[in-house]
């Protein structure tokens, strides 16, 4: 039977070979942007992932990808457990990977396969019990103390050839069952890899390699692009005096952030082993997820050494197969998360985010600012498939809105947006034209925005197409244009909707720099929807009221939409 999988495997690598067709999804660079392409297209994952358990049976998986259609999803993220797959040594199961990779199809969805496989969420949880029973050949992980942990040490041979092998199996098949059809679009290798109790294992392997001397490859390469290194390693790295010889301590300094980086350079190592063996046998973008560095805690006290910001430079250097370090955000601070991890050597992906009533307008924002290659919500199948819930409205947009966005990433052209109570505005400057964004809620018109409601998130993408002609999409936003240098002659909220001073507002105030500068007046205001091949379908004119009589272009909170706006000038 393995020799008959074998061969099959074989026949259709070299049919590819030979034909040259069907290529596999990759990434390529357009401007700034990094986009992925999936069957010749650029395409946007609007996904979503899996609970950890919520794939291990065939009943749950047919049972959740329908609703998951339903959510307006074109991607799912899947987890694939090393402990099903391979529960036997040497004897493989593909039955729940066949089972995701037919019902993806049958739903119009793509996956992304998850390799659950020596760590976890640093734990070694989903390794086969056969596996986790012979700690003397798969070593195991320990404290300072000599407290042995339920996690594999990455400096076991014995540990990463086990692991190796059964991922190696997984591609083969995915290879076998998918070369044409291109179903699966990435795999994760590994899930939020680190260590925890201590920043780094004291295994007597790991410690003989901490006091060896730090490998010439990671002191070149820091040598290398020395100009280009995050802050936080190059000033690691300038505290000892830019040392290019010594130890890890004596290279980095005596603390935890060094155990930190020493566990990375190894971490890095091992995913580069796995990442080596997908290449080679079927060849689809690879990333790593990691869990934040958050709420203060130091290395050990959240997952130490995983793909993190700040360690970019040494899993870059360990693991260049590897295309995307990706955050998992489950914390305050979504945009200073996000910023953090779009940098030019590392595309933004968001492969889990808190599941929440926020995460339509958070999709919005990555992609129309950071130009992201997809946003996933973590346990996604327990969301809400009502086409009024805000995800489903918000995918439903983005959808439509993926021609232009593919067309436009990279070129300078699109920003996002997002608000809440605290930020409520952003100014952005296209040629001579100032642009002025809020949460909607800083007008007064809703009740909830003055009667001490909790603010929604909010937010968009606003486009600039040509000269005075912007798409704007999103929810719960509101937009004014003005002409470099012109004044505001009233604020919004001294007036009311029909454009009358409110009863005890403030008197319009006089401007006594007026000098005839040419002003910004709002054409037209049409919202649309957006056809395959980025035309634009007329839905209705927005005018009068919805305007505030021509001063602004507004998205109610609760509602997605996309406008046409043309703009003009007039003295």
């Amino acid at each position: 039977m393995k020799r008959i999988h074998f061969t099959l495997f074989l026949l259709v690598i070299i049919s590819i070979s030979i034909c040259g067709q069907n290529k596999p999804p990759y990434l390529t660079k357009q401007g700034t942007a990094t986009q992925l392409i999936v069957n010749n297209d650029p395409f946007l994952i609007l996904g979503g992932e899996l609970g950890n358990s919520s794939a291990s049976s065939a009943e749950d998986i047919e049972r959740i990808f329908p609703k998951l259609q339903q959510m307006e999803l074109n991607t799912v993220l899947v987890p694939a457990y090393w402990d099903l797959i391979e529960p036997v040594e040497g004897q493989y199961d593909f039955s729940l990977i066949d089972k995701v990779v037919s019902q993806a199809r049958s739903n119009n969805l793509k996956v992304v396969f998850l390799w659950f496989g020596a760590w976890k969420n640093s734990m070694s949880c989903y390794a086969p019990l056969w596996f986790k029973k012979d700690n003397k050949k798969y070593l195991r992980a320990y404290t300072k103390a000599g407290k042995p942990l339920e996690i594999a040490s990455s400096f076991s041979d014995h540990v990463c050839q086990a692991d190796n092998r059964a991922f190696a199996e997984l591609m083969k098949h995915i290879a076998v069952i998918d070369s044409q059809e291109h179903t699966v679009i990435m795999i994760q290798i590994e899930n939020e890899i680190g260590m925890l109790e201590d920043a780094r294992d004291y295994s007597r392997e790991a410690t003989a390699l901490f006091n060896a001397p730090v490998p010439e490859k990671l002191i070149d390469y820091l040598n290398k692009n020395k100009k280009a290194l995050h802050p936080w390693i190059l000033e690691k790295w300038e505290s000892q005096g830019f040392k290019t010889k010594g130890n890890w301590q004596e290279v980095f300094g005596d603390d935890l952030y060094t155990d930190e980086i020493f566990m990375a350079w190894s971490y890095a190592g091992y995913v580069e082993k796995l990442a080596q063996t997908a290449r080679s046998i079927h060849n689809v973008p690879l990333f790593v997820n990691a869990a934040m560095n958050s709420r203060g805690r130091k290395p050990g006290e959240y997952p130490s050494a995983g793909p993190l910001a700040h360690l970019i430079d040494v899993w870059h250097c360990g693991a260049p197969n590897i295309d995307i370090l990706a955050p998992d955000l489950y914390d305050k601070g979504f945009v200073d998360w996000v910023a953090q991890y779009k940098l030019p050597n590392n595309p933004l992906f968001i492969p889990e985010i808190r599941l929440s009533d926020n995460n339509g307008v958070q999709a919005f924002y990555v992609f129309g600012e950071h130009d992201a290659i997809g946003y996933c919500p973590f346990s996604i199948e327990n969301g809400s498939d009502s086409p009024q819930a805000p995800t489903v409205q918000a995918y439903s947009k983005l959808k439509e809105l993926m021609p232009l966005l593919t067309k436009y990433q990279g070129r300078g052209v699109m920003n996002g947006l997002h608000f809440d109570r605290e930020n409520k505005e952003r100014i952005l400057t296209y040629d001579d034209l100032k642009i002025t964004c809020r949460h909607y809620f800083t007008l007064p018109w809703d009740s909830r925005a003055t009667d001490g409601s909790e603010w929604p998130e909010s937010g968009g993408i606003i486009l600039k197409l040509a000269k005075d002609e912007y798409l704007i999409a999103g929810s719960g936003i509101v937009i004014e244009f003005q002409k470099g240098g012109e004044s505001e002659l009233i604020t919004a909220k001294d007036l009311g909707e029909d454009g009358f001073v409110n009863v005890g507002g403030k008197v319009q105030k006089q401007d006594s720099s007026w000098k005839g500068t040419t002003r910004a007046g709002i054409g037209t205001v049409d919202e649309v929807k957006v056809n395959k091949d980025g035309t634009f379908t007329y839905i209705r004119r927005l005018n009068g009221d919805q305007t505030h009589q021509g001063r602004h272009v507004r998205i109610p909170v609760d509602e997605f939409s996309v406008l046409h706006v043309r703009l003009y000038e007039y003295r």
